[in-house]
């Protein structure tokens, strides 16, 4: 189950704001992420920056992390935010120092990296009250969205993913097609 990774030569896609904001808009993302604008927050699976765009207002530094060098590229062609570095690595690897990071999310990616590794790196980088908000494809949605759907993962499996590595989850929504958990660090 997992690890599908979006094609970077269909980029454009992830740049439809109609199609986007349909399943996770700016303003609920905010509300889930609610960072301060001295917050470090690491966007995991950044892609073109659609999302990280939306964050980057609103906190102080912005790390747009992404397995595919492609995508920043798309971005920097974009532009890029003045607070917005680009990282290119897997969730797994992150280059960032323990507690360094005050919060992270993780929009429509969880199923690309959701492992054991990649969650304990997570709570590695977080502050000790982290904040984590994801918003990822659901297994229970039909497929007509996103990757298929025996490559998604439920909002119960993931929510006890996180829980199982020090994770509080103060939020869970499950729709049609996606679920959004939100929670800290215990």
């Amino acid at each position: 189950m997992g690890h599908h990774t979006f094609d970077a030569s269909r980029a454009d896609k992830l740049e439809q704001a109609e199609r986007r904001y349909r399943f996770l808009s700016a303003e609920e993302l905010l509300w889930a992420l609610d960072p301060a604008s001295t917050d470090t927050v690491a966007d995991l699976g950044s892609g073109t920056g659609f999302y990280t765009d939306d964050v980057a207002p609103h906190a102080g530094d912005v790390y747009a992390v992404d397995l595919q060098e492609e995508m920043h590229d798309y971005y920097r062609e974009k532009g890029v935010p003045e607070n917005v570095d680009l990282v290119t690595t897997g969730i797994s690897d992150l280059p960032f120092d323990d507690e360094s990071i005050d919060a992270a999310f993780s929009t429509m990616t969880y199923h690309e990296f959701a492992d054991d590794d990649a969650i304990t790196e997570i709570n590695r980088i977080l502050e000790s009250t982290g904040r984590l908000v994801v918003l990822d494809w659901a297994a229970t949605g039909s497929g007509d969205h996103g990757p298929p759907v025996d490559e998604r993962y439920t909002a119960d499996e993931a929510t006890t993913d996180l829980r199982d590595h020090g994770f509080r989850i103060e939020f869970e929504a499950v729709r049609p097609e996606t679920f959004l958990l939100a929670g800290t660090l215990e």
